[in-house]
């Protein structure tokens, strides 16, 4: 029973896996393809851990499959943002299809600070910083 578990999870992560390909593949600019990759190869590469967990049944597999689930989870949005933010900051352009650009008119190109909604720039340490090496 515990192998046809295990299978049927590897189908699925397989599954999940050739969506995140198809919508590389197919997306129109590198955020919408970004995040295809990202969700959807990250749940799996999920199943296909949780089918190996499953599979082996030993403390070790278990332990190092929640492990790299974990690490999963914590970096894959992260570096995913982090990409994104680079590829907005040096102007690589919305898919002309992109109805709303929040971001538009909020960020400042020289500190790479959000302004807030009501267009006030936040206070940021470094211009503290400058006004105590100026004074």
């Amino acid at each position: 029973m515990r192998d046809l578990i295990a299978i049927i999870f590897i189908i699925i992560g397989a599954a999940f896996m050739l969506i995140s390909a198809i919508g590389v593949i197919r997306l129109p600019d590198l955020y919408l393809r970004m995040s295809a990759s990202t969700k959807s190869s990250t749940l799996g590469v999920i199943f296909v851990l949780l089918a190996a967990a499953l599979f082996f049944d030993e403390l070790s597999v278990i332990s190092r499959a929640i492990a790299a689930i974990a690490f999963l989870l914590l970096t894959a949005p992260v570096a995913a943002h982090r990409m994104g933010r680079a590829a907005y900051f040096n102007g690589v352009p919305l898919w002309e299809g992109t109805r709303y650009n929040d971001l538009r008119g909020k960020y400042d190109q020289k500190t790479h600070l959000l302004s807030g909604s009501d267009g006030a720039k936040p206070e940021s340490s470094l211009d503290k910083t400058q006004e105590v090496i100026t004074s």
